[in-house]
């Protein structure tokens, strides 16, 4: 072979050579570009893996805190309602259209309310008994300025009860509704008025003792000229005369005798009183009278005992009783006399009640029933009530007068009980 020829030859191979590298070197390349979109397809599929996992775990950790959440509500609303179950003061929360939201069992229980659904105009639920309280509300919301320390009456039952009452409107500038706090303050408004009638009979006795001792003084020395004198020693048309200087001498001294022991200061000799024993004494007193005039007398119900003065409480019952048959008798109807005890255990005390059946008192009058010199019936002295008050004052108690529904008057004796009584409520 020529030269030429081998080099056309070698020329060939190195042809051949390069084409065969630069085959290998596409095929390589893709090779690679395969792989390469074989593992962007790869790691796309566990970045979706790992954004799911993330999502989920977010989710739970959510759903953990809204139920962590919801139960802290629950607990609070729980802790909420119990906070205001317990309350022994009323709460009322009524919203900005008038409409009761709220209202506790302590303060139905103190407006007399039995458990029901409430929640309607604050007008209508407190209708009535509780319209005073209603009142009160009502000038928190219209004025949006709050009420402290009220005092409002109401009649709860068969007891007027005095209510000290706080009323707050909610919101800051536009009132959103009011809450209004409300609590008894029957005890402490009788404890003042206990005190407030004995500081009265203390200075009554102080002023009046030492002048009903000289009118007593002359009376003695009227009535006992007057008795000195001889009836059939005077002329016809002069006896009246002096039979009525001897009667109206008599009534006089009455007066003041009993004015004397209304007015000294009562000594007490306390014990343990048998009320019972005391009430049936006392019933026995009246019973031939109230027979005589065809009526009744009757005792029932239930008695404790009492600590207290056993004289002064049973003079204190045998005035109630004489009264009322003088209340029957007067009006000429047959007395129908009940005496009547019951147990209050939630003021611890014990009522004792005497009941007739006479024509009541004028209301006009029921209101100073209690005053010395305050009477309904001509000869008396109005002095038998005032007495009974001033004993069951001294006992720490309180005495009232009540118009029966059928007719007559009712008195209630309302007596402390001791405090290892063993009663309870």
């Amino acid at each position: 072979m020529t030269k030429s020829a081998y080099m056309l030859l070698g020329l060939t191979a190195i042809v051949a050579a390069l084409a065969a590298v630069l085959a290998f070197a596409i095929l390589r390349a893709f090779a690679a570009a395969r792989n390469m979109a074989k593992g962007s397809r790869n790691n796309s599929g566990a970045e979706t893996a790992f954004m799911a996992a993330a999502m989920e775990e977010a989710l739970a950790r959510l759903k953990l805190r809204e139920q962590a959440l919801a139960a802290r509500a629950e607990a609070s609303e729980r802790l909420s309602d119990e906070i205001i179950a317990s309350l022994t003061s009323g709460l009322l929360v009524v919203d900005a259209d008038h409409r009761v939201k709220s209202l506790n069992p302590a303060g139905r229980r103190l407006l007399g309310m039995p458990e029901a659904d409430w929640h309607a105009d604050v007008s209508d639920v407190l209708v009535g008994a509780g319209a005073p309280l209603a009142q009160v509300i009502e000038e928190c919301l219209s004025s949006g300025q709050p009420i402290r320390r009220r005092q409002v009456q109401i009649q709860a039952g068969d007891r007027a009860t005095h209510l000290g009452v706080s009323v707050s409107p909610i919101g800051d500038g536009a009132v959103h509704g009011a809450i209004c706090l409300f609590s008894d303050l029957t005890d402490i408004v009788d404890l003042e008025e206990q005190l407030r009638l004995k500081d009265s009979l203390a200075q009554v006795g102080e002023l009046t003792a030492g002048i009903a001792h000289e009118f007593r003084n002359g009376l003695a020395t009227i009535h006992g000229y007057a008795r000195l004198l001889d009836l059939d020693r005077l002329p016809p048309d002069s006896r009246p005369y002096l039979t009525g200087i001897r009667d109206e001498t008599e009534l006089l001294g009455a007066v003041v005798r009993n004015f004397l022991n209304f007015a000294k200061p009562a000594e007490l000799v306390m014990g343990a009183v048998d009320v019972k024993a005391v009430v049936e004494r006392a019933a026995d007193e009246i019973r031939a009278d109230v027979a005589a005039h065809g009526g009744t007398v009757s005792v029932h119900g239930e008695f404790v005992s009492v600590p207290g003065d056993e004289v002064l409480l049973k003079q204190a019952l045998s005035n109630l009783c004489r009264n009322a048959v003088e209340a029957c008798t007067g009006d000429d109807r047959p007395p129908c006399i009940v005496l009547e005890g019951a147990v209050d255990t939630s003021q611890s005390a014990l009522r004792v009640a005497v009941i007739d059946n006479g024509p009541g008192v004028d209301p006009a009058v029921a209101a100073k029933i209690f005053r010395p010199f305050v009477t309904t019936r001509a000869r008396g002295t109005g002095m038998g009530l005032a007495l009974v008050q001033k004993i069951v004052v001294t006992h720490n108690g309180r005495v009232a007068l009540q118009a029966e529904p059928g007719g007559g008057t009712r008195f209630t004796l309302t007596l402390p009980l001791a405090e290892d009584s063993g009663v309870r409520s």
